[in-house]
């Protein structure tokens, strides 16, 4: 199978194939002497019974101005990992880079990386297996850049650090992990399949041994934000539908206006891409769920069953912030108490197991995207960590940013590539 033809199944509205459907095409055209050299990604070979996939597994487009997994509609399930860089090479990183878009555009297409029982015995598989048979599952896979990348003497970067890259500050109440935080490099993969998800984050952990190690990664389901409005909004590990303003995934103006970096911004490389804020914020649920329910509500501004803002009846009715408790969660992070401020969020619940006291590890893994880390996430969390009584319940223990490049616009393009040009 060309390039090309991958690239066209990925991008017709068609349903890609699963991955076990390509299998039979694998041991002519792979590049097994490469791959157990060094771990590159392998192509197929010449090949078209392919079958269709039922719609069910569609997959999500790869090429485009923007990369998938921002604005596009969120997936149930999770696996976000941020990776150290340890190549000193910048031709090596390059080359990682590119190999990482090419399983990439493989993977969110539904196919395998390469191999997986039919090459030389001798030799691993390129592709480790655990998704064989499985629709792509609208997987996503986003890419971004850390502040790391562009420390002085490391790839020649220095000089094109976006100024909104900042380093975030120590809010009030940060418990920071430094085991859970930063990264040179970080990779969001999204899916309706938990283990598409994690097959995905795994093969670019596989390509890049040995010049990348992962730092840190999280697993999260039920996402707890949505990008379609037309749907009901999810609810948090607390109970509550946190994230019903959330910017619609199809509002060109306000993602122009709050979320894509436009050709003004000071980073032309960056021009079409966005920045990440990630925090790892743990739930103190068995105090929470000690909580009446009266207070709960007062502290989110939202009653607990419909989702309504404080004396409204419907979930999406305009707020009346005043009608909240000045400490009220959706008071203070609204964009009226915050000039403007807006992000977009694409949150999810996790829980991993308990801390040895007997208590849930669990909470919320913060995904937010905006175009401005210093006029979007920062303004808004001041506020928050200042005055929010929610405070009492939760702990940010995780935190990074990344600058999020724009979208691969075809075959012969990479992730990357605008800022390593």
């Amino acid at each position: 199978m060309t390039d090309d033809q991958v690239t066209q199944e990925s991008e017709d509205s068609a349903a890609a194939p699963s991955r076990r459907s390509v299998l039979g095409w694998g041991g002519a055209g792979l590049a097994i002497g490469a791959a157990a050299a060094g771990g590159a990604v392998a192509a197929f070979g010449s090949g078209s019974d392919m079958a269709p996939a039922a719609s069910a597994g569609a997959a999500v487009p790869f090429h485009g101005e923007h990369q998938a997994g921002i604005a596009s509609a969120v997936q149930d399930r999770l696996h976000f990992a941020a990776f150290d860089v340890k190549t000193k090479s910048r031709d090596e990183l390059v080359q990682l880079l590119k190999e990482w878009t090419a399983a990439a555009r493989l993977m969110t297409a539904g196919h395998p990386v390469g191999d997986v029982y039919e090459g030389l015995p001798e030799a691993p598989p390129t592709d480790t297996g655990e998704a064989l048979g499985l629709k792509p599952s609208r997987l996503t896979l986003t890419i971004g850049f850390g502040p790391g990348v562009f420390a002085k003497d490391r790839f020649g970067l220095e000089g094109k650090r976006p100024e909104a890259l900042i380093d975030l500050e120590l809010f009030p109440g940060d418990n920071l992990d430094a085991a859970r935080s930063g990264g040179d490099l970080c990779v969001q993969a999204c899916a309706d399949d938990p283990q598409v998800a994690v097959h995905a984050i795994r093969q670019l952990a596989r390509i890049g041994f040995g010049k990348v190690a992962v730092r840190w990664s999280q697993l999260g389901f039920g996402k707890t934000s949505s990008t379609t409005p037309d749907e009901q909004t999810p609810r948090n590990m607390m109970g509550f539908k946190d994230g019903t303003r959330n910017i619609s995934g199809t509002d060109t103006a306000a993602l122009a206006k709050h979320v894509w970096v436009g050709s003004g911004d000071g980073s032309d490389w960056l021009t079409g891409g966005s920045y990440l804020v990630a925090r790892r914020i743990r739930m103190n649920i068995e105090i929470w769920d000690r909580t009446p329910l009266r207070e709960q509500e007062d502290i989110f501004g939202r009653d607990k069953g419909e989702g309504a803002p404080v004396g409204k009846s419907k979930e999406r009715d305009e707020p009346f912030l005043k009608a909240m408790k000045p400490e009220a969660h959706v008071r203070l992070a609204h964009p009226d108490t915050n000039d403007g401020a807006t992000i977009l969020r694409r949150g999810y619940s996790f829980t991993d197991g308990t801390d040895g006291l007997g208590r849930l590890d669990a909470g919320l893994f913060f995904l937010a995207y905006q175009r401005d880390v210093r006029k979007g996430f920062v303004p808004i969390q001041r506020q928050l960590a200042k005055a929010d009584v929610l405070n009492e319940y939760i702990q940010h223990v995780g935190s990074a940013v990344f600058a999020v490049p724009p979208g691969v616009r075809d075959k012969d393009d990479w992730w990357g590539r605008t800022l390593f040009a």
